[in-house]
């Protein structure tokens, strides 16, 4: 029944001179169909005051809006009339209350009701067993599960999805190969366990014994690999899907490829993921188009990704933020703060992610009076907290703008306490106006939060060093060793004939690296002799034996 029948449907309910329980049936069928969940109980409520006697179908509707409604009280005077009218023998009725009590946390009094049901069957005993497992009670669910007269299959994946949902990948496993007549489900329920448990050695041994697989087993693989950070395991699953399977690949999928494409700087895939993805049907799909708009603006590529969005029937607030975070990274301010002020127009309220991104546009532009507008309108207009990271944004902007001095006395003022992610942006600043002394001050605070990090000294050293104040920079080396620690080095990514390479500074292990060396060496003969003089203070190669990364 669609909503606009409705009204009318209710005003021919109301014209029938005597009703009985199969009109009031209809009409809350009705209301269910249209989520109008207080509609069917004000209606019941009718139903009790005109004496009409409800049947077996009217009460699973009647709870099930009470569950939609968080309506307790209601639901327990509708259990007083299944009681009043003997509807408890009906399982259906029966495991309908056990849902609604398990879903509102009264699981004690779900297991009353199953205790007092004299038919069971499998339905009510996977509706309890669910009850005890969806309220963390793991123990008392295994308890009835080994006691029930029948289990199929749909009862057994419950109570492997228990033991996973509770990170117990080892029960979970011992009950999976006692399992009967495991379906392609089970196998893909315990592979899912693996993925998101972070088990990857698991989930790929897994993979490999099944003898089906369907769209949701690859996508387990693809997406433990990509939830666990293997992102070039994420392209090699899916090269593999392509060209070792029948299955096609669905928006999750390519969502989770493009977003390996992005980790990875991959962008001639994410190119071929984009016309794959428009061939086969998902142009107008806005998780797959979030997902290029992403990975174009993270490989640099802005353009592409303004188009994708601007392409888009359909748009949600994940689409507006990835655009305008994409746009102020990239050092598109005024385009991301046009889109800030489109999005606004077009009804879509901004949430926390939203404004990083309008900040960062203002850091960049130099907008420091409008960064502050913004900022205050966070919580004036919207109600948003300000979070650390819009502080971190803030610092940013005033850092990049040379207002140093405001820039720690804002920080000092925060009503968060600032992190390291703080501090370093307020030290760059200070690399960038050779400001020593609040680079100092950064530092100290740095070395209480990570004392550990050499790349704090690294940064300050370079400052130093911009100065030529060498006998300072020989200090930091100095303290720099006594941490105990290594910079992590530098690694850079490319892409090369459909394949990732990863290179660290220095980097020898390539099988191809004089070739790289000699091709690097040319290229800084061609630069310099076209009059371009390098800076190599910039990485640290002529500081007084202080060698950076």
């Amino acid at each position: 029944m669609e909503l606009r029948h409705i009204s009318y449907t209710h005003h021919v309910f109301d014209q029938i001179p005597e009703l009985d329980a199969s009109p009031f049936n209809i009409m809350f069928k009705g209301y269910l169909q249209n989520d109008m969940y207080r509609d069917v109980v004000v209606l019941f409520r009718r139903m009790m005051d005109e004496d009409v006697r409800p049947n077996c179908f009217t009460f699973p509707m009647v709870l099930k809006s009470c569950v939609k409604l968080l309506a307790l009280v209601e639901g327990k005077q509708v259990h007083a009339v299944v009681l009043k009218f003997g509807f408890l023998s009906n399982s259906f009725v029966g495991t309908t209350l056990i849902d609604m009590y398990s879903t509102v946390g009264r699981v004690k009094c779900a297991y009353r009701v199953f205790n007092e049901m004299v038919l069971r069957n499998v339905f009510t005993w996977t509706s309890m067993i669910n009850g005890y497992v969806a309220n963390g009670d793991l123990a008392s669910a295994r308890m009835l599960f080994d006691l029930a007269p029948e289990r199929d299959v749909v009862l057994w994946n419950r109570m492997v999805t228990g033991y996973i949902d509770c990170r117990d990948m080892v029960e979970a496993r011992k009950l999976f190969d006692v399992m009967p007549n495991k379906d392609l489900m089970s196998w893909n329920t315990l592979l899912n366990g693996y993925a998101n448990s972070g088990d990857v050695e698991g989930c790929e041994k897994l993979f490999e014994v099944m003898q089906e697989r369907n769209i949701f087993s690859w996508n387990g693989l693809i997406g433990g690999y990509a939830h666990n950070g293997h992102f070039n395991e994420v392209i090699d699953a899916f090269k593999r899907m392509l060209n070792e399977s029948d299955v096609q690949p669905n928006d999750a999928t390519l969502v989770n490829v493009l977003s390996a494409c992005t980790r990875l700087g991959a962008l001639d895939l994410g190119k071929w993921v984009h016309v794959y993805a428009e061939s086969n049907g998902y142009k107008h799909n806005v998780y797959v188009a979030n997902g290029l708009i992403d990975m174009y603006a993270k490989c640099g590529v802005v353009d592409n990704a303004v188009d994708v969005f601007t392409s888009m029937d359909k748009r949600d607030l994940i689409s507006w933020n990835t655009i305008i975070n994409g746009l102020a990274v990239h050092g598109c301010g005024s385009d991301a703060l046009s889109l800030f002020a489109e999005m606004k127009n077009s009804g879509v309220k901004p949430d926390g992610i939203t404004f990083i991104g309008v900040l960062c546009a203002c850091s960049h532009m130099g907008l420091v009076a409008d960064g502050f507008a913004y900022f205050n309108s966070m919580m004036n207009e919207y109600s948003i907290v300000p979070q650390i990271e819009h502080y971190g944004c803030m610092v940013d902007l005033l850092g990049r703008a040379g207002l140093l001095e405001q820039a720690v006395n804002f920080v000092e003022k925060m009503p968060v306490r600032a992190d390291a992610i703080i501090w370093t942006a307020l030290l760059g600043a200070c690399r960038i106006y050779k400001n020593i002394d609040f680079a100092r001050l950064a530092l100290q605070k740095l070395i209480e939060l990570d004392p550990k990090n050499p790349a704090n000294y690294v940064m300050l050293a370079n400052i130093c060093g911009d100065a030529r104040r060498w006998k300072d920079v020989a200090e930091l080396k100095v303290a720099m060793r006594d941490t105990g620690s290594r910079k992590v080095p530098g690694c850079s990514l490319i892409e090369v004939e459909d394949e990732v390479a990863e290179f660290y500074c220095f980097d020898e292990r390539h099988s191809k690296s004089k070739e790289i060396y000699g091709a690097l060496r040319g290229l800084m003969k061609a630069l310099r002799s076209s009059g371009y003089i390098p800076d190599f203070m910039e990485v640290g190669q002529e500081s007084p034996g202080f060698i950076m990364d």
